[in-house]
């Protein structure tokens, strides 16, 4: 029976990316191979809350959407994530993957819409992104920019130029490091076509887990 290290299943709004605002159920895995300098799930790092794909199921239905993200952590970190996607798709659900750049993301449900987090250097991370998920990604996937300072704004511009896309491209500012009227204005005045977005939930219930 397969099953996967689960560190919370919570019901809430989408606080970011094409699904914002919407009811979601929240499946978070645990662990992750990173340690991005602007990590706000670092409670998902470690522990140990095993659940079968029909346990994490049964969760899931007992609410009242049809969204469901997978998150972590990094859920591609446990290679039976792609069993859960799976399950998930065919059940009917609209499901979203949260995932950075560091795992190839060819092998994921092609019904399933990947948010993959390329890693900016303010990070401390960017050397792990694997560029070539770029091109796997997809018109219904998004290609997410999380951005601390000026010096990776100007990173993220050239990653596009050098990387072109069909999925979306979100620009995010980091959390208290970062205002967003700053990050708007820089959109701006570049002409960019990308979509900015704040974290939604944290203008609601700043860091509190489960949320």
């Amino acid at each position: 029976m397969v099953s996967l290290n689960i560190n919370e299943i919570f019901y809430s709004l989408q606080g970011e990316a094409r699904e914002v605002g919407l009811p979601t159920v929240f499946i978070r895995l645990t662990g992750c191979p990173l340690r991005c300098t602007y990590c706000d799930t670092e409670y998902a790092f470690k522990g140990k809350n095993m659940l079968s794909i029909d346990e994490i199921l049964a969760e899931v239905k007992q609410y009242n959407t049809r969204y469901v993200c997978v998150t972590g952590g990094e859920p591609l970190a446990q290679i039976d994530c792609h069993v859960l996607l799976d399950a998930l798709i065919k059940d009917d659900y609209q499901v979203s993957l949260e995932t950075s750049g560091s795992i190839d993301v060819g092998a994921v449900n092609p019904d399933v819409s990947v948010v993959m987090d390329i890693k900016t250097p303010s990070s401390d991370e960017s050397k792990h992104n694997k560029y070539d998920n770029i091109a796997k990604l997809k018109a219904k996937d998004q290609l997410k920019f999380v951005i601390g300072s000026r010096a990776d704004f100007n990173w993220s511009v050239d990653v596009l130029e050098k990387y072109p896309t069909d999925a979306s491209v979100l620009f995010s500012p980091v959390f208290d490091a970062l205002t967003p009227t700053q990050l708007a204005e820089w959109i701006l005045d570049k002409q960019l076509n990308v979509r900015m977005q704040v974290q939604m939930h944290k203008l609601l219930w700043g860091d509190e887990p489960g949320r």
